[in-house]
């Protein structure tokens, strides 16, 4: 099956795929890329898919950030290797890994009319991860998945398994919706990972604060699907992003779209990250 990815005002969408690129060690410089790339967008950029990883990091959510010990947490996992921020779209704790894909659809508002319901935004990332899963012949769900990290509405999973997390970030004009996608590896041990923050940074917080984690609840798309195993699992779920979003965009359309892209400089991102730093941590 190939069904068109459907964007806002039906737009071509520039593919900006650094999942090769594992030398970025601060894990805030892919967020403040998808923040500066927004405003691009949203000032009559194009539309983009941003497609990233990391080699080894660990993202809270502001909520996260402000349990009583999430300082020792933090500690806790600086100790492990694991470069440690907080982001500024919504959401919990999660790990990243070279085995985790990061999505980002940034796509501009509709030139009339008003904003689309934050529910749509969600659904444009849930159409795509479905296209590029449909040759599994796994049937993906949308619903929290209890026990799982970083639960949420739009939580996709596999036979009940979550895989998959989105988030979102509005601007003005533009607007970010981001995913995470368990490509490779054991769910479980990432799962363990974020309930051993939780054990040291909620460990006098009321439950209700932190989201209670069970080791059972999450997969990952090797562990889930016949995609690949390894390596191999990550590639097959990159390759199968880029060819739902190339699918029913001419060469005319693309280089139109590039014309109007413009990469911000490394000291860009840089000034950008430092920036949410500082508004977003220890808040």
């Amino acid at each position: 099956m190939n069904i068109p990815l459907l964007l806002p005002e039906d737009q071509p969408i520039l593919l900006l795929d650094r999942t090769d690129d594992l030398t970025q060690q601060d894990v805030l410089c892919h967020f403040a890329l998808d923040e500066l790339l927004c405003r691009l967008t949203g000032e009559g950029g194009p539309a983009i898919c941003h497609i990233w990883r990391h080699p080894r990091a660990f993202v809270m959510g502001v909520r996260d950030s402000r349990l009583p010990q999430a300082a020792q947490g933090e500690a806790l996992l600086r100790s492990l290797g694991y470069d440690t921020a907080v982001r500024h779209s919504g959401g919990a704790a999660v790990p990243l890994d070279s085995g985790v894909v990061n999505l980002s659809l940034i796509l501009p508002f509709a030139s009339k009319g008003p904003a689309p319901d934050f529910h749509q935004d969600f659904e444009i990332m849930v159409e795509l991860i479905r296209e590029a899963l449909h040759s599994t012949g796994q049937r993906v769900d949308t619903g929290e998945i209890a026990g799982a990290f970083c639960p949420g509405t739009f939580d996709l999973s596999i036979r009940g398994l979550k895989f998959c997390g989105i988030a979102q970030r509005r601007q003005r004009k533009a607007f970010i919706i981001q995913a995470f996608i368990i490509a490779q590896g054991s769910g479980c041990e990432r799962a363990r990972l974020v309930r051993s923050f939780y054990d040291i940074a909620a460990e006098t917080a009321d439950p209700k604060q932190y989201p209670i984690v069970e080791t059972t609840s999450t997969a990952s798309l090797e562990e889930l699907t016949n995609i690949g195993s390894g390596a191999a699992a990550v590639q097959q779920f990159i390759t199968a992003v880029r060819e739902v979003i190339r699918n029913g965009q001419s060469d005319k359309d693309l280089t139109g779209v590039a014309s109007r892209f413009v990469m911000p400089t490394t000291e860009e991102i840089r000034m950008m990250a430092d920036q949410m730093r500082q508004r977003y941590n220890n808040k």
